[in-house]
């Protein structure tokens, strides 16, 4: 799959509350300017076809030709990662030596000038003649996508999901949780990579169990909690399976946890027609960034794991030693409906997992209801002070 190349997304919003022209995407979204629109046309009408989420199959909406479903028998490949890092690395390399020192030829009198660092255009020392060179870039070779998780939801859907979203927020503005949010949505897959590891691990720790003492005398005599210290270790190997980590830089990190788990069991081959009728965003994030953050996960869990093994009331991990072995990725794309609606001059955005229909996103508070709630709770707290003070 080639997914450099690029098609702007632009989804319509509709205004609720105060009409107005629809709002630009908010700042974090202009990264799917970098996605790609798959179209299929259709053999009955010679329409656009597009990916049904019910038939699980391309579909046109004005005829309702059904085309074939895309071949599912295939396994999700899985990548040689420590190859891939590798590969990365070196071509970070080039890239470095390529911004360090370049030479360009002056077209006014032929002379060679060299460009450091990062510097882009200058004067050529001879003949004071404008220069520039062209930025160097990382390579654009792209990692294909392994694998794709379809829409299993329609818009339809995801506007029904919506709607109970937005009943079941406290302090909504009174207008906004009455009419609901009307909203177009925009069908998008994000990028993601998924790493395995087979870890084998040597911990030591220290394990602390409480007891109890009684110190002091008369009015001064009370309990005490302390703790009995016995040294822990042991090892134990653990594989771990599609460690999830985003490869997109439009949303945050917190929203798109919220929008776990993932149906990955229903991870598919990747074909393009998946993609008829939506968008695909490219990559942002790089393979060995990804795979830092995904091994900082494994770790934190190795961490709990140890602190199980150690058992008692309390724990100290003193080392961890960590051998890791059978180390895979996968480059998927997972779906998520998202909108944009404006609600007093403000653009929020609203996001559906297209798999499982959890949604996460943006809202604005009524902040005369948290203070009438505020006022509330003072008054009853007030209340029982005085009967309280009156017995």
């Amino acid at each position: 799959m080639a997914t450099d190349e690029t098609t702007p997304l632009s989804p319509t919003d509709e205004v609720v509350g105060e009409p107005s022209e629809p709002p630009p995407l908010p700042a974090e979204d202009e990264a799917t300017r970098a996605a790609r629109a798959y179209k299929f046309p259709c053999g009955g009408c010679g329409a656009d076809l597009a990916f049904d989420p019910r038939e699980q199959a391309p579909k046109c909406p004005y005829c309702g030709h059904v085309a074939p479903a895309p071949d599912s028998s295939r396994a999700v490949r899985e990548n040689d990662l420590l190859a891939a890092l590798e590969k990365a690395a070196e071509r970070r390399a080039e890239v470095a030596r390529k911004e360090d020192l370049n030479e360009v030829r002056c077209d006014n009198c032929h002379a060679t000038v060299q460009f450091q660092g990062a510097l882009t255009a200058q004067r050529c020392p001879y003949c004071a003649q404008s220069m520039a060179r062209e930025g160097v870039h990382e390579s654009t070779q792209r990692l294909a996508v392994d694998g794709i998780v379809p829409f299993q939801l329609d818009d339809a859907k995801a506007r029904a999901n919506l709607a109970q979203w937005v009943k079941s927020r406290w302090f909504l503005p009174s207008a906004l949780a009455r009419k609901g949010i009307g909203a177009a949505f925009q069908g998008v897959y994000l990028p993601f990579f998924t790493f395995d590891a087979l870890t084998a691990n040597r911990w030591r720790g220290m394990r602390g169990e409480h007891y109890y003492v009684t110190v002091g005398t008369g009015k001064n005599r009370h309990t005490q909690r302390r703790t009995r210290w016995y040294p822990a270790s042991g090892s134990f190997r653990r594989f771990f399976d599609d460690v999830l980590e985003s490869a997109g830089a439009g949303l945050p990190a917190d929203e798109l946890a919220a929008l776990e788990p993932w149906p990955l069991a229903g991870l598919k081959p990747w074909a393009p027609e998946y993609l008829a009728g939506y968008f695909a965003r490219t990559y942002e994030r790089a393979l060995p960034d990804c795979f830092a953050d995904a091994r900082g996960q494994v770790e934190r869990e190795l961490d709990l794991e140890v602190r199980r093994r150690i058992g008692g009331d309390v724990q100290r991990v003193l080392s961890i030693d960590t051998d890791w072995s059978a180390l895979t990725y996968k480059h998927v794309l997972l779906p998520v409906w998202m909108a944009s609606y404006r609600w007093k001059s403000k653009t929020y955005r609203v996001v559906v997992n297209a798999a499982t229909g959890e949604v996460q996103g943006e809202r604005p508070w009524s902040w005369l209801k948290i203070a009438l709630l505020v006022l509330t709770l003072g008054a009853v707290v007030a209340a029982l002070v005085a009967i309280a003070n009156a017995h």
